[in-house]
């Protein structure tokens, strides 16, 4: 745990911000400002995150992709997937399963879908996004059962999805990105699915929300060490007192070798920072292949709160680079 001095310390020293974030957090009002959620205010800040997620038609209306629904078989009932697929698209486009982010307790398959889009669309990749279940009503592992039932089915159609089964590549943003590095471990664990690679977007990996950016963070930004403690207590419940499954919380696992190729990036201003420099780190560690972007300034979901930014545009640019070359590389055998 961190002693205390220090994480006074941390939290008189927070680190400076992006000016154009800055101004974008300033202009945004509580509406945007995920922090200090609680058990007791968890309804409404669900409220303001759906807010502004797009609809269907929305969606569709922009021209870029086809919209369609679908539902894959789990033990536990249908997992309604969001499937988009470029209009421009025929046959064996890569694939990008996203997982959405929310802290494991907010959001649907819609939300954050732009920056994940904005790859799609350059990269005329098909894009599956799973609506997997929240805590604290279905607590892990539901939203990682379904999840994997997801991928699942987007492996055996994806070639009635205009994709290539062999170059599918997970997709997460924060609570999401918890998702998809487990996906990938469950991908190399069973062998039943192939993964090309993960990408993970702020990625929510340590259930212990005790370093020294989440006490930098305490109160400050989007997504603080409360909002994350309140996360994680909901999508653990009382399995938290006991071992961890790093499953639930990939930080945790004692093997990160053997996983597809990664890219991380985080803000430098947020609460995940250190737990995801220290995932790369392990990943290095084992002889695994990793990218890692650090974004000076940056703040959780940075390129949600200001996609215009020059920092979410780097970050764009640095994403879709990786993917780029990642889908030029040979699968598996």
């Amino acid at each position: 745990m961190t002693p205390e001095p220090i994480g006074r310390l941390a939290r008189e020293c927070p680190p400076p911000l992006d000016p154009e974030l800055e101004a974008a957090l300033a202009a945004s009002g509580e509406r945007t400002l995920l922090t200090g959620i609680t058990a007791d205010s968890l309804e409404r800040a669900r409220a303001a995150l759906l807010a502004s997620v797009p609809s269907l038609e929305q969606l569709a209306a922009r021209g870029v992709f086809d919209v369609e629904e679908h539902q894959a078989p789990s033990d536990a009932g249908a997992v309604p997937l969001l499937v988009l697929r470029p209009r421009s698209a025929t046959s064996e486009r890569p694939i990008l399963y996203f997982t959405h982010g929310g802290g494991l307790m907010m959001g649907n398959s819609r939300y954050g879908l732009g920056p994940v889009l904005r790859l799609a669309a350059e990269l005329e990749a098909v894009v599956v996004s799973v609506d997997y279940r929240l805590a604290p009503e279905h607590r892990f592992p539901a939203g990682l059962d379904d999840a994997y039932a997801g991928l699942r089915w987007t492996t055996s159609h994806a070639v009635k999805l205009s994709g290539n089964p062999r170059r599918i590549v997970l997709v997460g943003a924060s609570a999401g990105g918890n998702l998809a590095a487990a996906l990938a471990m469950l991908a190399r664990d069973r062998r039943e699915v192939e993964v090309l690679g993960q990408l993970l977007m702020y990625p929510m990996l340590d259930d212990r929300n005790d370093s020294l950016s989440a006490h930098q963070m305490a109160g400050r930004g989007v997504w603080d060490r409360v909002s994350n403690e309140t996360g994680w207590a909901s999508w653990l419940g009382d399995s938290r007192r006991g071992r961890i499954s790093p499953y639930a919380a990939p930080a945790r696992s004692p093997d990160l070798s053997g996983l597809p190729p990664a890219f991380l990036d985080v803000g430098s201003a947020e609460t995940f920072r250190d737990e995801v420099v220290a995932y790369a780190e392990r990943i290095w560690a084992t002889g695994g292949a990793a990218e890692l972007h650090v974004w000076a300034g940056a703040v959780h979901g940075f390129d949600l709160l200001a996609p215009k930014a020059a920092v979410s545009r780097d970050a764009h640019t640095a994403r879709l680079r990786w993917l780029g070359r990642l889908l030029r590389s040979d699968p598996p055998s």
